[in-house]
C-alpha cells in the first residue's frame, strides 16, 4: 500500500512510488535482455509516438482530432511495453473501503501538520462514508 510522507521540507504530502518505478524498470530491463529486438523495436515505437504526441500537444494550430489519435498511438504502444513487463500489472494499489478510508485518514493527518485548517472538510467527509457504509438498510 501506498505510504504517504511529509516531504522533506514539511510543506507537502508526498506520495512515494520510486520502489513501483524501480520495479516496473527492471521488469523492462529482462524483457529486453530477453528479447532486444523486439522490445528495442517497441521502445522506439513509443518513443517516435511520445514525440507526436509531445508536438501535437503544444502545436496550436493541431486539430483536435489529431491530438486524440496521437494520444491514442501513444497509449497503445505504452500498453504494448507493459506487456512486455508482466510484473507491471501489479503496481497500482486496489485498495478496499476501508484501506482507501485508512490512508485517507493518514493523508489527512500529515495535510493537518501542514495546515491545521485542511484536514476538518476531509474528516468529515470519512465520517459521513463510515456513517453510510455501517447504516445501510438492507438491499431487496
Amino acid at each position: 500500500m501506498i505510504r504517504p510522507q511529509l516531504s522533506t521540507d514539511g510543506l507537502a504530502v508526498r506520495l512515494p512510488i520510486a520502489e513501483r518505478a524501480e520495479q516496473l524498470l527492471d521488469s523492462l530491463a529482462l524483457a529486453f535482455a530477453e528479447d532486444t529486438d523486439a522490445v528495442g523495436r517497441l521502445l522506439t515505437k513509443h518513443a517516435a509516438n511520445v514525440v507526436l504526441l509531445d508536438h501535437a500537444v503544444v502545436s496550436e494550430d493541431m486539430p483536435e482530432y489529431e491530438r486524440a489519435m496521437r494520444a491514442a498511438a501513444a497509449d497503445g504502444s505504452r500498453e504494448a511495453l507493459l506487456a512486455e513487463a508482466p510484473p507491471a500489472d501489479d503496481l497500482d494499489d486496489l485498495l478496499d473501503p476501508d484501506t482507501a478510508i485508512t490512508l485517507a485518514g493518514r493523508i489527512t493527518r500529515l495535510a493537518a501538520h501542514i495546515d491545521p485548517g485542511a484536514g476538518r472538510i476531509t474528516r468529515r467527509l470519512a465520517a459521513r462514508i463510515r456513517h453510510r457504509r455501517t447504516n445501510r438498510s438492507p438491499r431487496p
